[in-house]
């Protein structure tokens, strides 16, 4: 990549932001499509985002991801937020329009979305109902792509009950039921569903596991975990013995970056096995 007076610039704005792959994941992107651009690290302190963000369009950027801790503090900051990341109440993507108003979206939806789809295309919707574990940022993103996709009942499983109905309160819609369920209710709400997403970070590396009884829970019914470090986490390896279709967040994170490319740099782009590989190797540590 040669940096030039007509490069550019986008970036992720995170704290911290040395762990994130996105600038490998776009870097990958301006390399296979010979695009005249530069994605940077930006590590910005909590108090300091709303400069941080102002300063995009003075610096000449073309825009940005986020990343925690500012999924939610950008929505007060921005001029505009699409409706879906309104719903969702987090953005993780500004686009920094010609006249330097900066708007805001959230991409995570899509990226779980097309994560699924990519990975298990015999699913439908109308399956059964999706059980979804836990009620962050990251549940409401993955609640709202399947409201929109058409599932009819939606159940939240979270220990915190107060999370998970301001999650249904915030995303149900005429189309879907979603209802709350404490967490030792998760074997009996996998009766008779359609799939079951893991969105909390229990069974990421350095965290505890996640311990669920998958007993109840369909052998058809897709089993998705967003965590991705590791890649085949407990839950999935479960339900991978069990013969359920397993799908892992790696798709997710690919996924949710497109649509910022394309706004930033002109160019469609594909998640590709060779990408998938070039991530992948950087998830295993060195021996």
């Amino acid at each position: 990549m040669k940096i030039i007076g007509t490069t550019r610039l986008a970036g992720i704005m995170g704290w911290p932001v040395a762990h994130s792959r996105s600038p490998l994941l776009h870097g990958f992107w301006m390399d296979e499509n010979a695009v005249d651009g530069a994605y940077l690290p930006l590590p910005v302190r909590p108090e300091h985002i709303e400069e941080a963000l102002r300063a995009l369009p003075i610096l000449g950027f073309r825009g940005c991801n986020l990343t925690i801790p500012h999924k939610q503090t950008a929505l007060s900051v921005v001029d505009r937020v699409e409706p879906l990341a309104r719903r969702i109440g987090a953005v993780n993507t500004i686009i920094v329009a010609p006249d330097g108003t900066l708007e805001a979206w959230n991409t995570d939806a899509f990226g779980f979305r097309e994560n699924l789809r990519e990975a298990v295309p015999d699913w439908h919707p109308a399956t059964g109902p999706a059980v979804i574990l836990g009620a962050g940022g990251s549940a409401r993103a993955v609640v709202a792509a399947l409201t929109d996709a058409g599932v009819a009942e939606i159940r939240i499983v979270n220990r915190t009950l107060t999370r998970a109905e301001a999650v249904a309160r915030d995303l149900s819609t005429s189309a879907t039921r979603i209802t709350v369920h404490p967490w030792d209710e998760a074997s009996q709400v996998q009766r008779n569903a359609g799939l079951l997403v893991n969105t909390t970070s229990l069974g990421m590396t350095g965290e505890p596991p996640l311990a669920l009884d998958l007993s109840s829970l369909p052998p058809s019914a897709p089993v998705v975990d967003i965590v991705y470090v590791p890649l085949e986490t407990g839950l999935l390896a479960a339900a991978r013995q069990r013969g359920h279709p397993v799908v892992d967040g790696l798709g997710m994170l690919l996924h949710q970056g497109r649509p910022g490319f394309e706004a930033w740099f002109g160019v469609a782009v594909r998640v590709t096995p060779e990408l998938r590989a070039a991530v992948v190797a950087t998830l295993v540590p060195p021996r």
